[in-house]
């Protein structure tokens, strides 16, 4: 892997580590508004209950430990860049019995499995991290077995979004950042309908489809929703850590205001799109 690609991988690393806490404490609330994803990733792959499944960039677990539940007579490996969110996986299988799994911290782009050793492989949410999303796919064809199936969900466009732009799109408006180049890993690098299903073409993946699927972020209000994002977010922390004190409020002002108009009962349930894309290896 080339130098600035390593680099990207280590500060994600380094990221996700130091976020690790934040998502422990609104596990339960992320793990609820993703679980339409993961439903349709398991849906898509169909695993019987001798699978033996990869989880990649699995975070604190999902969807991989409920595949562990599906496959009582096989085995999920559960793989993720950081550690310290794996930490959180092993503590979430430990509190609901689950023990069917295994835990591996590494590099999408390095996995350390023989070829052809899984029947499925599963990836919620990671792909648009990914520094190489070429070497990722074809990382994930080599260790699944011939007639195994792989499903991957990445968001939407921002249109369809608004629990990331609201605060997101706050922030560039206040702050004039640099927008990344549009190859660069990001929350909506994947979004185009389309891309993962060419990239899985690409690599060799056969019977390729893609499907919408939605969720809702239950924030409550939109203190918690403030709250959470900037929890949980470390694009937006990293943004804000830049802001002085005046312009951190504004941003927060603002971000207020758009939310409590959007949502002027005060019930904060944000819509939100993804797109799952399936597809199987010869």
């Amino acid at each position: 892997m080339e130098q600035q690609l390593l680099e990207i991988r280590e500060q994600q690393k380094a990221s996700w580590n130091k976020f690790s806490p934040g998502w422990k404490k609104w596990d339960d609330q992320f793990m609820e508004f993703l679980k339409p994803m993961g439903d349709e990733i398991i849906s898509s792959l169909n695993p019987t209950e001798t699978s033996v499944v990869l989880d990649i960039a699995a975070g604190t677990g999902e969807p991989g430990l409920t595949i562990a539940t599906n496959v009582k007579k096989g085995k999920v490996f559960i793989t993720d860049l950081a550690e310290e969110m794996l930490a959180v996986a092993l503590e979430n299988a430990s509190k609901r019995g689950i023990s069917n799994i295994e835990t591996h911290t590494c590099d999408v782009c390095e996995l350390p499995f023989p070829d052809n050793t899984f029947d499925a492989v599963s990836c919620r949410l990671g792909f648009m991290f990914f520094p190489d999303m070429l070497l990722a796919a074809k990382e994930m064809l080599r260790v699944l077995k011939p007639g195994g199936k792989i499903a991957t969900s990445v968001w939407n466009v921002p249109e369809k979004n608004f629990w990331v732009t609201a605060i997101g799109g706050t922030i560039n408006r206040n702050m004039q950042l640099p927008t990344p180049p549009a190859e660069a890993p990001g929350m909506f690098r994947c979004s185009k309908s389309g891309h993962i299903e060419g990239l899985f073409q690409q690599v060799g993946f056969k019977d390729t489809s893609e499907k919408e699927v939605t969720g809702k972020l239950k924030c409550g209000t939109t203190e918690i929703y403030w709250t959470m994002m900037t929890d949980i977010a470390a694009p937006f922390v990293a943004a804000l850590s830049k802001a002085d004190d005046a312009m951190r409020e504004k941003i927060k002002g603002e971000v207020y205001e758009i939310v409590n108009q959007k949502y002027p009962e005060g019930k904060v349930i944000i819509d939100a799109s993804a797109l799952v894309i399936s597809g199987t290896k010869q």
